[in-house]
C-alpha cells in the first residue's frame, strides 16, 4: 500500500534556512538536514549553502555515494508539492526570456537584415548599371 507524503510548497521550504531549522530539496523530496549539519562530511556550509532551495544539481555535482543516498531517507519529511509556483523562478524565467528573444533579434539584424540590405542595393545597382549601356 502506498505512503501518503506530507508535501511542501517551495516557499515553505525557502523558510528553513538556517543553522536551527535547515531543509534541502533534492529531485523534488523535501529533507530536513538540521540534525546532520555537523556530521555531514563536506561540513556544515555545504548543506547551510544549499539550504531553503532546490538543490539537486549541487547534490548531483557532488557525486554523492549509494550509501549517502540511503543515509538521505532518515531526513526524508515529504515532497515538494509540483503544483506551487515560485514567483522568483517565474520572473526569471520572463528575464531570461526577454533577454533571449532581444539577442535573438539582434543576431537575425546582424546576420540576415543587413547582408540582404547590401545584396539589395548590389541588384539594383546592376540593374540600373545594365541598363545604362
Amino acid at each position: 500500500m502506498a505512503t501518503l507524503s506530507k508535501l511542501y510548497s517551495m516557499r515553505e521550504a525557502a523558510e528553513h534556512n538556517t543553522r536551527d531549522d535547515c531543509w534541502v530539496v533534492i529531485h523534488g523530496k523535501v529533507y530536513d538536514v538540521t540534525s546532520y549539519l555537523d556530521e555531514h562530511p563536506g561540513g556544515d556550509d555545504v548543506l547551510l549553502s544549499a539550504a531553503g532551495r532546490d538543490s539537486t544539481e549541487d547534490f548531483e555535482d557532488a557525486g554523492h555515494s549509494k550509501s549517502a543516498r540511503e543515509l538521505m531517507q532518515d531526513y526524508y519529511i515529504g515532497e515538494l508539492d509540483p503544483d506551487t509556483v515560485i514567483p522568483e523562478l517565474e520572473i526569471f524565467r520572463k528575464e531570461k526570456s526577454s533577454a533571449l528573444t532581444t539577442m535573438l533579434m539582434n543576431k537575425t539584424v546582424q546576420y540576415l537584415a543587413v547582408p540582404a540590405v547590401i545584396l539589395g542595393v548590389s541588384v539594383v545597382a546592376g540593374i540600373l548599371f545594365s541598363r545604362s549601356k
